[in-house]
């Protein structure tokens, strides 16, 4: 049953993962696309954003799709983790923990399950089994919160010498509501 768990766990973290580096890269699901993540992470100092959004998307769809598949686990949680690690700093702690101010909740929620499944292992259902790969256990998910870490401070260093509005992080934009769809026309 713990395999079963493991596998309905990794296909919901790493499809959601994986749609929300679609949406950086193709822009389904409303995303943005290249064109608009790469304005987004230009806005926050992730420069240029061009190369930002694609190496995030990647990460994103590709960590995603690693963690659903249970391939390389340990590598597709390195990657999700270091993404919610990078949107915690840039974009979501200044706003608090909770989701609906645009907290850290929920890259918080992420990046922990994507490291309990380095722990656990992706369980028997899963490529890494079926290939005979065992690469799970506290070594490896102590590798892989190390690497996050890193690529953490790398994030800092980043937005400290690459921001030029004084750190700046920009809000949502404003709720559309029908009285201001009337004021734009």
């Amino acid at each position: 049953m713990i395999s079963l768990g493991l596998l309905v766990l990794r296909v919901a973290v790493g499809l959601t993962i994986a749609g929300h580096g679609a949406q950086k890269l193709f822009g389904w699901w409303g995303g943005g696309g290249i064109g608009g993540t790469a304005r987004m992470f230009d806005a926050i100092g992730f420069r240029p954003g061009r190369a930002t959004a694609v190496l995030g998307g990647v990460a994103e769809a590709g960590g995603g799709l690693s963690l659903a598949l249970g391939l390389f686990t340990p590598l597709g949680s390195l990657a999700v983790v270091s993404m919610m690690l990078g949107a915690i700093i840039a974009v979501h702690r200044p706003k608090g923990w909770w989701n609906q101010n645009g907290g850290m909740e929920f890259p918080t929620l992420i990046g922990v399950i994507a490291l309990v499944l380095v722990l656990t292992g992706p369980g028997r259902y899963s490529l890494d089994r079926a290939l005979g790969l065992d690469w799970a256990g506290p070594a490896w998910a102590v590798a892989v919160l190390l690497a996050a870490l890193v690529s953490g401070g790398a994030i800092i260093f980043w937005l400290r010498t690459t921001r030029t509005d004084a750190g700046a992080v920009p809000t949502a934009a404003p709720e559309r509501t029908p009285s201001s769809e009337r004021a734009r026309s």
